[in-house]
């Protein structure tokens, strides 16, 4: 990495810079710019470099042929390549008005929506934690033709004490931008709070106009009509006439992140007629649920309804649908609510299994089944306990706890619990950590299989001899992501074959992630649905009945 701000400490002597931003009230009537030699002209006593900022690797001080000096910032693929100011502010700075110039030159787009060129703005308080809300960081792609003027007015929000501001080429995968004459005024907050009610109004009156046209889109599947009722017996998942009943799908996300998804309907009715479905794995959020979510505007009248047209679209067709919350780490008190509100509604539909929290992490598995404090403070927890402070975190409930709120409504439909290791890990269960099901039609444990986890017979294979187990998300992208090791990133040409090879011989429930062309790793190309070369034409082949060869576990 070229750049990397958790090496630096906010202080006046390592950063060279710390500018008090806030004046009185005399300033205020004639703006300084606050960002000292914001027109890069005045130079460091070596001459080498400008005055007040820094030109770290990729960053370069020049100077055009009619003499104004200027900053350019150049892409380093899959680095972090940015320049770093820290401003102090005091308690009586309500707002701030940043304009600037800038010249782009073919910036293109690295692996994230976000990896482009930017100004990062961002403020901390004295604790050193980020607050919300964020000011929008201006950012650029593509070409400009020559100079282009930009600005963004932005509140400073309460206990700020900094302002971190950061021109950047954030993992973008090539090109420069250039920037000249940087100016950060304070500015009356007034007509920024007027310019965001406006917008709010407007998002209030645009989801109240989608509520009142909220109206089924799939029909209600008639009772005689759906699917059979599921059950668990022994290691195998069965129907009502006992029958063993081999769930494959595909997982379709969006609804996890946006109140109104993204081409769900359609990709439902596509995985089904092309794909050959038996099982929709449907990822939600409670937030949205409930409709607190954001820009939601109608009490999740729209998101619920969508939740309702997947369930009656997939089960018209004999296809079932696991219900997913997805969220992380461990589960809390509102999402036991939530689930008492989504098991009432579907308590008991032949075609609807619930999965109770998508993937817990980093705790023990004590804390995974009955619950207890998870920490969320990063710090060394012997320095806090020196020191006295408390660490940070919250209680979590555990899974028995979800369980127990499905069940207490009568709800007997199967239930999907997901193990450690961001639910790659089932090894717990089999040391006196299963969950203790009554009154219900049995527990399917879940497991997360991608290509860069190994140890498949000690983190579900063995588990699944005794119990069925259900792997909710499984894939294998063509290129090594950030997070995985380079010694841990395997080829989907081999890995692809020897999954789908063990998830046959064994009859292993499953859905593969991702039918969505952006939530890697992903199955499709484009929303044409076209599936790709290394992941999801071979996912395809095998719903439609071609066998895969098992030849070596990993």
């Amino acid at each position: 990495m070229i750049f990397n701000i958790r090496q630096f400490a906010v202080s006046s002597a390592l950063l060279g810079v710390v500018l008090l931003l806030c004046l009185s009230a005399g300033a205020a009537e004639q703006p300084t710019n606050l960002l000292s030699n914001g027109d890069f002209e005045a130079a460091k006593a070596d001459g080498q470099s400008p005055k007040d900022w820094s030109t770290p690797a990729g960053v370069s001080w020049l100077k055009e042929e009619g003499g104004s000096h200027f900053l350019r910032i150049e892409a380093v693929p899959d680095e972090l390549v940015t320049v770093y100011r820290v401003l102090a502010i005091k308690p009586e700075c309500k707002a701030l008005h940043l304009t600037f110039r800038v010249r782009v030159n073919d910036v293109k787009r690295g692996k994230a929506m976000w990896h482009d060129g930017r100004i990062i703005l961002d403020f901390k308080n004295d604790a050193g934690e980020k607050l919300k809300p964020s000011p929008s960081h201006p950012n650029f792609k593509g070409s400009t033709d020559g100079w282009v003027e930009r600005s963004v007015a932005f509140l400073v929000p309460e206990g700020a004490t900094k302002l971190e501001v950061m021109p950047a080429m954030f993992q973008a995968a090539s090109g420069s931008f250039d920037l000249d004459d940087l100016v950060l005024v304070e500015t009356d907050p007034q007509p920024i709070i007027d310019a965001q009610g406006a917008a709010t109004a407007k998002r209030e009156a645009d989801s109240a106009a989608r509520a009142a046209k909220v109206a089924p889109q799939a029909p209600v599947t008639p009772a005689d009509k759906l699917p059979p009722m599921l059950h668990v017996e022994g290691n195998q998942i069965k129907d009502t006439a006992g029958k063993h009943v081999w769930l494959q799908g595909m997982a379709i996300p969006s609804m996890e992140w946006s109140g109104g998804g993204e081409n769900i309907l359609k990709s439902v009715q596509e995985a089904i007629d092309n794909w050959h479905v038996n099982v929709i794995r449907l990822g939600i959020r409670e937030n949205f649920w409930t409709g607190v979510g954001p820009y939601q505007k109608d009490g999740g009248a729209f998101y619920r309804q969508l939740v309702d047209d997947v369930v009656n679209l997939a089960s018209a067709n004999g296809v079932y649908v696991v219900i997913d919350l997805h969220r992380f780490r461990a589960p809390e008190p509102i999402h036991a609510a939530f689930w008492k509100d989504v098991a009432v509604k579907y308590k008991n539909h032949p075609a609807v299994l619930f999965e109770l929290f998508n993937e817990p992490h980093d705790i023990s598995w004590e804390v995974w089944k009955n619950g207890g404090f998870v920490s969320t403070d990063k710090r060394d927890p012997k320095v806090l306990a020196e020191s006295k402070e408390k660490l940070k975190g919250f209680e979590s409930i555990g899974m028995q706890a979800l369980l127990d709120a499905v069940r207490d409504t009568g709800a007997r439909n199967i239930v999907i619990v997901g193990g450690l290791g961001w639910s790659y890990d089932l090894s717990g269960i089999l040391k006196g950590f299963g969950l203790d099901d009554r009154d219900g039609n049995g527990i399917v444990y879940s497991t997360h299989v991608y290509s860069w986890k190994d140890g498949w017979e000690q983190a579900f294979m063995k588990v699944a001899e005794k119990h069925p187990i259900f792997i909710g998300e499984c894939g294998a992208p063509q290129e090594r992501l950030e997070f995985i090791p380079a010694s841990a990133h395997e080829d989907p040409s081999t890995w692809v074959p020897d999954f789908l090879g063990m998830v046959q011989k064994y009859k292993y429930n499953w859905t593969a992630w991702s039918f969505h062309p952006k939530a890697s790793p992903v199955l499709i190309k484009d929303w044409s649905y076209e599936p790709n070369d290394y992941w999801g034409a071979p996912a395809k082949a095998a719903l439609g009945g071609k066998e895969f060869q098992l030849k070596s576990l990993r």
